[in-house]
């Protein structure tokens, strides 16, 4: 689903460079659930707008399935993230003045999609929010916005599903529920790319990337050993992890 290879993203900042992403490779098979962790500035968020081909990289190679997107022009991109890539945001990013439905069909809106409404209902119903469908986000709980989000990000039905942070604006109870439903699509075959800074979060995927000052530090498949590991680390992998872990990184 997703090859990288040597990805790099610079910036310039006044005489200074930044190197967000350092020459990065990571493959992600279709559908896998992967974690990518770590501190603030640690290049995760880069990595998140690349894979979404939101953004380019400076230099390197990615691959998302099958076809190369890093050079692409804007508007290619625009359709690639139409087609391939479901999106789903901390603050959620709703519409505040349309109904539960209309935000979901929006991008069933801008590909031309012919029942965009009827397919909006659907992807409520599987989000479990069918009955909420024509509430505004200020008549939604928070738990309920992201459903919407969550709706909205399937209802193209893409084969991967990118979320930034989905529980960051949760409550723990509501936040363990949005991950149940994350669960849920991915044993329905969603290829699942989340990006969080906490462990409890991350320490549920099948796999987690750590990054560090754009690099990747750690990259492991997540056993009961490694998940009791993760949870008892706090905010960070400890460095023993780490090294155990080289040999384990995936082909």
């Amino acid at each position: 689903m997703i090859r990288i290879e040597g990805l790099t993203k610079y910036y310039k900042m006044g005489d200074s460079i930044v190197h967000a992403l350092d020459g990065v490779d990571l493959h992600v098979t279709a559908g896998e659930f992967v974690s990518i962790t770590g501190a603030s500035g640690s290049g995760k968020s880069t990595m998140m707008h690349l894979i979404g081909c939101l953004d380019r990289p400076t230099a390197g190679r990615y691959e998302l399935a099958g076809q190369r997107v890093d050079s692409l022009r804007d508007y290619r991109l625009a359709q690639i993230r139409n087609k391939y890539i479901g999106f789903v945001f901390q603050t959620f990013n709703l519409i505040n003045r349309t109904t539960a439905v209309d935000n979901v069909a929006v991008p069933l809106i801008y590909a031309r999609a012919s029942g965009a409404r009827r397919k909006a209902i659907k992807a409520l119903e599987r989000v479990g929010l069918a009955h909420r469908a024509h509430h505004k986000p200020n008549e939604l709980s928070g738990g309920e916005r992201q459903r919407v989000a969550i709706a909205r990000a399937l209802v193209n039905e893409p084969p991967l599903l990118l979320a930034d942070e989905p529980t960051g604006n949760l409550d723990s109870r509501t936040g363990e529920q949005i991950m149940q439903l994350f669960h849920d699509l991915h044993a329905s075959g969603v290829t699942i790319v989340l990006v969080t800074h906490e462990m409890a979060v991350a320490a549920q995927a099948d796999r987690v990337v750590q990054m560090r000052d754009g690099k990747i530090l750690l990259d492991r498949k997540v056993d009961d050993a490694f998940r009791k590991e993760l949870l008892a680390s706090g905010h960070s992998i400890v460095r023993a992890s780490a090294s155990r872990s080289q040999s384990e990184q995936p082909a």
